[in-house]
């Protein structure tokens, strides 16, 4: 099981890769074809809500197959495919480049989704359960340092091919270690050896909307919780990329600063919040992240400088990190091992529903809030209706924590409760 983690880890790094030098830069890749606030809430939510629905396909496969790798390599090999038409398409056909970079994100996505049951079950095997916080706060971190030193790759290298009037000369290049990262991604986790952890369970799928976890009123509320939340993050989520390089005319090079101080305040936190989870429960973690991080999106509406923005991102990685965390393992400790599976991908299903609903607010609030407007009490003159759109979202995110948080208790005693 020890080889098996260490190949988690291996894979942790080079998915990262993937994700800091292509991921994350693909709504900068659609805005070069002019995407609009409509397209880019589209490129956010679409992919992630029809995605989703791969994953329940991963679990009927896992059924069927009885074996987990399989399905990961599928799912890992088929986005790695996923970057020559991601790039080709857009460049081809730059009228439609927008819709086609949608597209093509949505089969990209898709395929990610199609791994995620899989993936879950197979390392929640290979770690104990009183080790999830700690391993898995590891694992982010290796990818949350990696996307790090990718982001910071990347937007030198935007930058740099920007000032020659070539941006998708850069692009290019990312997309093109992006899916060579892929590639190696999947060969790590071919190396793992499934017949170290127990066998899946075989089970009757038409019977799964009767397990009791399903319709327990505790997950129920979580669900509803965690759906809530999404939507609320969302609405103001995909629109930073156009408030700061086309509304605040940012570069490429202070982009990827503000990029990758989130990611910093990833790597800084992670242990702290993987031991905080193993000793408080994943109820804590949620809780005290939780006070914080409706004023995230508040704070941009007091100040447009470099510094002041990329320090507020650093902040929300710091709370991103533990809330995603404690989401992440509450799950996995409130479903039997037997439908951990399942759980991830109802789970994820909540969110994507979320996260569509919150995208798509986004974007009508971003052409019907007044694009001009002056908030005395504050004494704030704002030049572009996205920061009211951030002032939305904080204030629905306080109401999503100050209403549905106490709605669920802890899953799982933990150790400090087990020790007393």
């Amino acid at each position: 099981m020890k080889r098996g983690q260490r190949y988690g880890l291996r894979d942790a790094f080079f998915y990262a890769l993937s994700q800091g030098g292509g991921e994350s830069y693909l709504s900068a890749f659609a805005l070069i074809f002019h995407a609009s606030p409509f397209q880019i809430g589209l490129l956010s939510a679409i992919p992630q809500t029809l995605g989703v629905w791969a994953q329940f396909l991963s679990v009927w496969l896992l059924n069927r197959l009885q074996a987990r790798r399989p399905v990961i390599l599928t799912g890992m090999v088929a986005q790695m495919c996923m970057w020559g038409p991601l790039l080709a398409l857009p460049w081809v056909f730059p009228e439609i480049g927008a819709w086609l970079v949608i597209g093509c994100a949505v089969a990209y996505f898709t395929m990610g989704h199609l791994v995620i049951p899989a993936w879950n079950s197979l390392m929640t095997d290979l770690v104990h359960s009183h080790q999830w916080g700690s391993y898995f706060s590891r694992r982010a971190r290796v990818m949350t340092m990696t996307q790090f030193l990718a982001l910071v790759g990347g937007g030198v290298l935007l930058h740099w091919v920007e000032g020659l009037g070539r941006p998708l000369i850069g692009f290019g290049i990312l997309f093109f270690f992006a899916a060579a990262a892929r590639a190696a991604s999947a060969l790590s986790l071919a190396r793992v050896d499934e017949s170290v952890v127990p066998a899946l369970p075989k089970l009757d799928i038409s019977l799964l909307p009767s397990k009791q976890w399903i319709h327990s009123q505790n997950f129920g509320k979580f669900l509803l919780f965690s759906g809530s939340l999404h939507a609320a993050v969302l609405i103001a989520g995909p629109y930073f990329v156009i408030y700061l390089l086309q509304d605040l005319h940012w570069s490429y090079l202070e982009y990827t600063f503000w990029l990758a101080s989130g990611v910093l305040g990833q790597i800084l936190t992670f242990p702290l919040w993987g031991r905080l989870s193993d000793q408080y429960g994943t109820k804590a973690l949620i809780r005290w992240c939780g006070i914080f991080v409706p004023f995230l999106p508040m704070l941009y509406l007091f100040h447009t400088g470099v510094p002041y923005l990329v320090a507020i991102n650093f902040f929300g990685g710091v709370l991103w990190s533990g809330m995603a965390l404690g989401l992440q393992n509450f799950v996995f400790h409130a479903v039997p091992r037997e439908d951990r599976a399942m759980g991830v991908a109802v789970y994820n299903t909540a969110n994507a529903l979320g996260w569509f609903i919150g995208a798509m607010a986004g974007s009508w609030l971003a052409v019907t809030l007044p694009s001009q407007a002056v908030v005395p009490i504050l004494q704030i003159s704002l030049t572009t209706s996205l920061p009211l759109v951030f002032l939305v979202s904080g204030f629905l995110r306080a109401i999503v924590i100050g209403g549905l948080l106490r709605g669920f208790t802890e899953p799982q005693a933990s150790k400090l409760q087990q020790a007393a």
